[in-house]
């Protein structure tokens, strides 16, 4: 197991950690999350030994091996396949001294090890790794020096899972995949044989792939069993609870100070006073936990178009040679919000820069509106910011007749207040510079809005705005975004774009996820149905009567998980000293959890087969 005891760590004299302490199980997979600039990653680098502890200690089982991906793998003219197989280094090392040793001994010994470790499969893991993360078998022949630098990330990933480390860390690992790699990287890490910590900021992954979440909050770490929706909920419970009884206390407190203000002159309620004066010293005040600034951002809302605002008849586009999208007869109105799916290198971003207006169209016609004002917001957008200039005066060049109120008041839409608006980009965050390239991007509120992964370096609570603000949003959105959860919210068309075709996709996107995750298998034929034999008025009966059941169920296990939420209510139960009964009760509300998910499961099959029985 991994252990953290009391640990102390300042950067600048700004603490991070102040007597930290938390316990990891061997083979659990963990979501670290925690506010930006709480020291996540710092964490990362003190686990690794990179940084040496103020005080406290960090415990590892004895030659542990710990792993991550600190940057993308070097240009150079070594494969794909061979840079991850190199990953593994006892493996790399023992073959190269099989090439060279003369001892038979120590030939047996080699030969002995490398079949221990599966050295003989290693090139096939390593190819279904790299081809989970997009590379095809041809992408995985060619030098590393082919490929971007997010290409290179991508390789670096899959060497630190094929090494298979014992502690596998990853901060934002989701950041340079696309929705097709991130939902292979969720099954993966989900199936992953030893510890893995990641720092994500996509919800879906920390609900799916994680059964447990270390919270860094106010320089302290806790551990929480169960996805992130769990903890979410405990935590609000929590929050809840705390800012109730602060407030009691306060007014205890208030009262108490009245009674002394009052008398404490007076000869004759001296005695009093001066006892109230001891009760006030003894209660000691609660703080209630800081709320989460609540994130916004405010797009300007457009004008009403006539339906469509774009339409194509016989579209096709490239780059000069072939096309690569042919026959494109698509219609975009005012009120869609559409999502592309499709595997990497499709063409999704080449529709996009087709729709943006960036990308001729090669054959057939695209009619769009001639009052249309489209908003355009890709991730390299952000990488092209002026990183000497701070924010409000990107937005004065854009609108150099507007007085700076108004242009503050349009950054402060964006989160981006005071502080962040007179900063020079190169040293603001991620996700601020994020935010200001979508402010730049709705400046003129487009009556189309095309986000190519929007949700990077965004965190959670700024992608809950985002929802929030596209919900909103009277333009068209065309999105595409590898965060499930922020397509499932926001999208009602799915567009799948695959050999160069683009159709609408009928199905949901849950169905599109198990598509992926099998491998992107041909149905197989449906068999012909047999007529349905009509059930008896027995079996119906047996039927509604298990319905019944499972609504008991459902019931019951919603009482319990009412009267734990009021148990983990308790601000005593969060006392040192009640550690170990916190743990307790927990571990029995995450029982509950998922009870509850099994039985709404039941009684929904149950549901569907009295309602097919009595169609």
């Amino acid at each position: 197991m991994l252990k953290i005891s009391e640990i102390t760590y300042s950067v600048e004299g700004r603490p991070l950690f102040e007597a930290a302490s938390a316990t990891i199980p061997a083979g659990h997979k963990v979501g670290l999350v925690g506010r930006n600039g709480a020291g996540k990653t710092t964490l990362f680098r003190l686990i690794k030994g990179e940084l040496a502890l103020e005080s406290g200690e960090i415990s590892l089982p004895a030659r542990a091996r710990i792993g991550g991906v600190a940057q993308e793998v070097p240009s150079s003219s070594t494969s794909l396949l061979d840079t991850v197989l190199a990953a593994d280094t006892e493996r790399a090392a023992l073959m190269a001294e099989a090439e060279t040793a003369h001892d038979p001994h120590r030939i047996a010994e080699i030969q002995a090890r490398l079949a221990d470790i599966d050295a003989w499969s290693a090139e096939g893991r390593a190819s279904a790794i790299l081809r989970g993360l997009g590379f095809d078998a041809e992408a995985q022949l060619r030098p590393c020096s082919d490929f971007s630098g997010g290409w290179r990330m991508r390789v670096a990933l899959a060497g630190v899972l094929f090494a298979q480390p014992d502690y596998l860390l990853l901060d934002e690992p989701t950041n340079y995949l696309d929705l097709e790699g991130a939902l292979w990287l969720e099954s993966y890490l989900a199936k992953y044989p030893h510890t893995v910590i990641i720092i994500s900021h996509d919800r879906g992954l920390l609900n799916r792939a994680v059964t447990g979440i270390l919270h860094l909050d106010q320089k302290k770490l806790t551990y929480w069993s169960g996805p992130y929706d769990q903890f979410a909920r405990q935590m609000a419970e929590r929050r809840a609870v705390l800012q109730a009884e602060a407030k009691k206390v306060e007014a205890r407190r208030a009262h108490l100070q009245s009674f002394v203000d009052r008398f404490k002159a007076k000869a004759s309620k001296a005695v009093q006073a001066q006892s109230r004066v001891k009760m006030l010293e003894k209660l000691t005040p609660i703080t209630a936990p800081e709320e989460a600034k609540k994130v916004v951002f405010t797009f300007p809302a457009p004008e009403e178009l006539s339906p469509p605002i774009i339409n194509m008849d016989g579209a096709a586009v490239g780059y000069g040679g072939p096309p690569i999208l042919r026959k494109l007869s698509l219609r975009i109105d005012q009120d869609d919000r559409i999502a592309l799916l499709g595997r990497n290198g499709e063409g999704k971003s080449t529709l996009s820069k087709l729709l943006a207006g960036k990308l001729e169209a090669s054959e057939g016609r695209i009619t769009r509106s001639s009052k249309l004002r489209i908003g355009y917001f890709a991730q390299h957008q952000v990488d092209e910011l002026h990183i000497d200039e701070t924010p409000l005066q990107h937005v004065m060049r854009q609108r150099p007749g507007e007085g700076q109120p108004k242009l503050r008041a349009r950054l402060a839409g964006f989160g981006l207040m005071a502080d962040q608006a007179e900063t020079v980009v190169g040293r603001l965050s991620g996700g601020q510079k994020a935010r200001l390239s979508l402010l730049l991007a709705t400046l003129d509120a487009p009556h189309l809005l095309i986000l190519d992964e929007p949700t990077n370096h965004l965190d959670i609570e700024s992608r809950e705005a985002l929802v929030e603000a596209l919900t909103e949003y009277s333009g068209a959105v065309v999105l595409v975004s590898h965060d499930m959860h922020l397509l499932s919210l926001v999208a009602d068309r799915l567009w799948l774009v695959k050999g160069g075709a683009v159709v609408p996709y009928t199905e949901d996107l849950d169905a599109y996820r198990a598509m992926l995750l099998a491998g992107d298998e041909p149905a197989k034929p449906a068999k012909a149905e047999k007529p349905r034999k009509q059930a008896s008025r027995d079996e119906v009966l047996a039927m509604r009567a298990e319905v019944r059941k499972c609504e008991e169920r459902l019931g019951k296990l919603n009482e319990m998980r009412d009267k734990l939420a009021t148990k983990l209510a308790d601000p005593a139960l969060y006392e040192d000293a009640r550690k170990g009964e916190l743990e307790v009760w927990n571990r029995k509300y995450a029982e509950v959890m998922e009870g509850l998910d099994r039985a709404e499961a039941l009684w929904l099959t149950a549901q569907e087969k009295l309602e097919s029985a009595t169609a």
